[in-house]
């Protein structure tokens, strides 16, 4: 089983829940390709989509909404997961966080099985337009790192379970 983990991230937090979830994967014995969103050209060869994206205002990650766009209906007789990374507090841990709206899309378009939303990291170390984002934020005490790396691999590991138990559909003659 080969396993696509595709992400968006700006800061680099998201790509490291990836990772996180990339780990997992391959602990369980599945093939694992760990790559950003805009770099993805082709889904032939995939047994499994995994697809996470920073949130951003609410929305999801640019390339990540162009990957959707890209493949949508390429996923209908494969799983999907989709993940969102961003909420900065403890509301991701907190009980489950409705989808935005970019997140419904995808689980449409691919179509997903599921998705979760997982805490966000902003650091006043950011560069560019989103270190300027981060120290605004930490000035009203919204910056830091609320990723919780056991519940994402704890998730990433009911993910492989679900991928090695074959579906119903697929036990058919």
């Amino acid at each position: 089983m080969t396993v696509l983990i595709a992400y968006g991230t700006t800061g680099g937090g998201t790509g490291e829940i990836a990772e996180w979830v990339a780990e997992e994967l391959r602990a369980d014995g599945l093939t694992v390709r760990l790559t950003p969103a805009a770099e993805v050209t082709d889904v032939a060869g995939y047994d499994a989509l995994i697809l996470g994206s920073a949130l951003y205002g609410y929305g999801w990650h640019l390339d990540v909404r162009r990957f959707v766009h890209r493949f949508a209906g390429r996923f209908t007789d494969r799983p999907v997961w989709l993940f969102s990374s961003g909420p900065l507090d403890g509301s991701a841990d907190a009980g489950l966080l409705p989808p935005v709206p970019h997140a419904y899309t995808a689980l449409r378009e691919l179509p997903a099985r599921e998705h979760v939303t997982f805490g966000g990291r902003m650091t006043t170390e950011a560069h560019g337009w989103l270190g300027q984002v981060a120290r605004q934020m930490a000035h009203q005490g919204h910056a830091g790192d609320f990723r919780n790396p056991e519940r994402v691999r704890a998730w990433a590991r009911g993910v492989a379970a679900e991928i090695r138990t074959p579906s119903r559909e697929t036990d058919r003659p």
